[in-house]
């Protein structure tokens, strides 16, 4: 590779305006760690007259974005654009095509592409290089290729997701319902406009199945798994976590389980005390467990402008380097298919918060459903609403197998007693 690397830019919202004004501050040391001079020559967007805070020279808006792979000084494209279809796929498909390295920050592209787009990688001897799309700031992905390479992963888990924990440890220190606390994300720019990818799970789900895939060495799974947001957590159920000693935190899960592949993203009460209990803010934090090394742990920022820079930079001193890898950390010809484990096996405790009319037989109607169905109760509290007449029953199970979960709560929506949908949420040991 030369002395000066060419980079092409396509997209330039609040991270690319970021990187840019970083690259280019901290262009001399990145040249003195790595050999190699970055230039960013080439900028396209979907808007070059957006009124910009960053100042562009005019020499290097480029309008067509696609054109920019088929210039032959470009080395690098660092796509920012977002979304697993249109302009960014077309892009990335066609940069790798035309031997170019590829930066990206795009989870979903990579969760739904990424098994496609690293034979193409590796068909031309370049890069995909995509740190940023899982936990920002966290260097998880380097860290399972390169740190933690000598070591057969069992599990790995965390959350994932800054906007969910920011909202649900807001709720509980605040007090304040779900939806004033989503407002206050938004205004602080910890949640997008439209945040529906991160309150329904899928964010984090893209983000499982990206390092489920580079744990186990195994092709991205595309079959159906668990994904439950946050959006019916209520404050009523914070409160109730709390004073059993729990916290309510949106957890990703993904374990290897007679040979089969768990992956699971949904709520989950952990104990308060515990690491993961106390992850507060938009904090990411991910823990892998592995032999010989134990359990690692790594934490940080895991969305927002500077720590997504942060990862992009990283991509880029390794491009730099010239140190050619496999995306997947071994080559998609030793990265086999593995079967999903079956879900409705998978065994846990849990809370229930069951609101009912307050009137006599209730209880007994209730405690009837959980032995209809084989599940044993643990803790049992019941708490009145006189004035509405109504009551909320709290109950923590003892553990039992995920089918018959669901087939208690079918009973209890169809009990006359019950008024409305019983909030169900797993019990996490962490």
């Amino acid at each position: 590779m030369k002395n000066k690397v060419i980079i092409a830019m396509v997209g330039f919202g609040n991270i690319g305006s970021y990187f840019y004004k970083t690259l280019l501050k901290n262009k001399k040391l990145i040249a003195l760690k790595t050999g190699k001079i970055p230039i960013i020559k080439y900028i396209s967007a979907k808007n070059l007259k957006k009124n910009r805070k960053t100042k562009i020279p005019k020499s290097k808006w480029v309008k067509n974005s696609l054109s920019l792979v088929y210039l032959k000084d470009v080395d690098i494209i660092i796509e920012l654009i977002g979304g697993s279809e249109g302009m960014a796929k077309k892009l990335v498909f066609s940069a790798l095509k035309n031997k170019k390295h590829v930066i990206t920050a795009n989870k979903s592209l990579i969760a739904k592409y990424g098994d496609e787009l690293s034979k193409i990688a590796e068909k031309n001897k370049v890069n995909l290089e995509y740190e940023a799309s899982v936990a920002g700031g966290v260097p998880i992905i380097r860290s399972i290729k390169q740190g933690l390479i000598a070591n057969k992963i069992s599990k790995i888990y965390g959350i994932l997701n800054g906007t969910t924990n920011f909202i649900l440890s807001t709720m509980e220190k605040s007090g304040k319902p779900f939806n004033d606390v989503l407002s206050k994300a938004k205004k602080l720019g910890f949640a997008e406009s439209n945040p529906v990818s991160d309150l329904n799970g899928n964010d984090a789900a893209d983000k499982i199945k990206i390092l489920s895939s580079l744990a186990f060495n195994k092709k991205i799974s595309n079959e159906k798994i668990l994904v439950e947001g946050i959006q019916n957590i209520n404050l009523v159920d914070i409160i109730h976590a709390k004073s059993l000693g729990y916290k309510i935190k949106l957890l990703g899960i993904s374990e290897i389980r007679k040979n089969k592949l768990v992956q699971r993203v949904h709520p989950c009460l952990v104990v308060k005390n515990s690491y993961i209990g106390n992850i507060d803010g938009v904090l990411n934090a991910i823990i892998v467990d592995g032999f010989p090394v134990g359990r690692s742990i790594l934490q940080g920022e895991g969305a927002g402008p500077g720590p997504t820079t942060s990862a992009i930079i990283s991509d880029l001193c390794s491009i730099l380097r010239e140190n050619i890898n496999y995306p997947f950390g071994v080559s998609s010809l030793l990265r086999k298919r593995i079967q999903n484990f079956d879900i409705s096996n998978h065994i846990c405790s849990s809370y229930l918060r069951i609101e009912v009319k307050d009137i006599p037989g209730v209880l007994s109607s209730i405690t009837k459903n959980f032995a209809k169905n084989h599940i044993s109760i643990k803790n049992l509290i019941q708490l009145p609403d006189k004035k509405n007449k109504k009551a909320d029953i709290i109950i923590i199970t003892h553990e039992n197998l995920e089918k018959n979960f669901n087939k208690l709560l079918l009973n209890l929506s169809k009990n006359n007693f019950v008024t409305q949908r019983p909030t169900f949420i797993r019990i996490e040991k962490v």
